[in-house]
């Protein structure tokens, strides 16, 4: 079956049994009073651009709702949901040690802003949410922190002794399913072949360019942006692409997704291993970008990120002492099959990675000569 273009398909909302739901509130409720709009002031462009993009962007009303989310055992919300935050200038994404989480995504209902505040002595996250998206971002909280991930099956290896120590200090991380398919392949895609630090730019300058500004109270909500919408990202300008350093390969990839960005959040019902299938399917995306998408979209607890050029050379000298590639590193972790992406993110989030000694590459430009 290969994906085409189509109608997009809203995802149920859906909540665990283990739930409790607390009382939407907010001014008035999702359907209370709004506060006027503020038009968002964009600098002139010297080019000429779609009208569609020159347009000015008006930041969604301020609508709130609230929930709390009580987990059946203690879990580690930061690290569930620090795969999710595109590097340290994440216009999409805030969170400080000891602060709340700030997360600016977009639904099917429209885009949102969701608030998450841990209560350390309940185990409670209390999340308050704005936008036309906030019921659906509140509905999905428990899956965001991994409500639906299995850990109980997982066991390191004594003699995997960094693994052990991984698990032990963060017994409470979980899987996150986000359910934003397109929105979570989109900077995967502009990750391919290039440094995070590549990567990450394009995604700062592209989604405060083209995204709108998040909904919110001012100041908490300023400078948060939600993604563009797949219609956006498809009448960006091929100059633009070049000016944020994304070359012709990912910006194509970018393109064949939005093409059939309805047909891509579909897949998120789908049992994994399908769900991988059908998005390599489209032009441009491969092992490594799918795998990237179900770690986040997915919950996938078994995508390993195959074909990176440091996940297989860590994980195997985590667990081995030698660095090896994809296939000696497929040998040494099938042990764990059901749960190897959940090996390579303790791994990572404990720091643990082989020694490195030679000097830093030179980053490209992209631009043409």
């Amino acid at each position: 079956m290969t994906i085409s273009d189509g109608p997009t398909r809203r995802n149920p909302a859906r909540t665990g049994g283990i739930v409790t739901r607390g009382q939407f509130s907010g001014v008035s409720g999702l359907g209370g009073h709004c506060a006027e709009p503020a038009t968002a002031a964009r600098a002139p462009r010297s080019r000429k651009e779609p009208a569609r993009l020159t347009a000015a962007r008006t930041v969604t009303p301020v609508r709130s709702a609230s929930r709390t989310y009580r987990p059946a055992a203690p879990i580690s919300v930061h690290h569930i949901l620090s795969g999710l935050r595109r590097g340290g200038s994440d216009p999409c994404f805030r969170t400080q040690p000891g602060d709340p989480i700030w997360r600016a995504t977009r639904t099917p209902d429209g885009p949102a802003l969701v608030r998450l505040v841990v209560r350390i002595t309940g185990g409670e996250v209390e999340a308050t949410a704005w936008g036309a998206g906030a019921q659906w971002v509140l509905d999905g909280v428990p899956e965001l922190l991994g409500e639906g991930d299995d850990a109980s099956g997982f066991v390191p290896r004594p003699e995997h002794a960094k693994l052990v120590q991984a698990w032990r200090s963060r017994p409470g991380y979980r899987v996150p399913r986000s359910r934003a398919v397109f929105e979570a392949l989109v900077p995967a895609a502009l990750e391919q072949r290039v440094t995070g630090l590549e990567a990450r730019r394009a995604w700062r300058i592209l989604v405060v360019k083209f995204g709108e500004p998040a909904p919110g109270p001012a100041p908490e909500a300023t400078g948060l942006y939600v993604p563009p919408d797949a219609a956006t990202w498809r009448q960006i300008p091929s100059w633009v692409w070049l000016k944020a350093g994304v070359d012709e390969a990912r910006r194509r990839a970018v393109l064949a997704a939005a093409q059939v960005a309805g047909r891509l959040e579909a897949t998120v019902d789908l049992p994994h291993d399908e769900a991988a299938r059908m998005l390599r399917t489209v032009p441009g995306i491969g092992i490594w970008t799918a795998a990237e998408v179900r770690q986040r979209a997915h919950g996938d607890p078994d995508a390993f990120s195959w074909a990176d050029y440091h996940v297989s050379r860590n994980v195997s000298w985590a667990l081995t002492g030698t660095v090896m590639d994809d296939a000696g590193c497929a040998e040494v972790i099938e042990c764990y099959r059901g749960h190897r992406y959940r090996v390579q993110k303790l791994l990572e989030l404990d720091a643990v990675t082989r020694p490195r000694r030679a000097p830093r590459m030179t980053l490209p430009t992209h631009l043409p000569r």
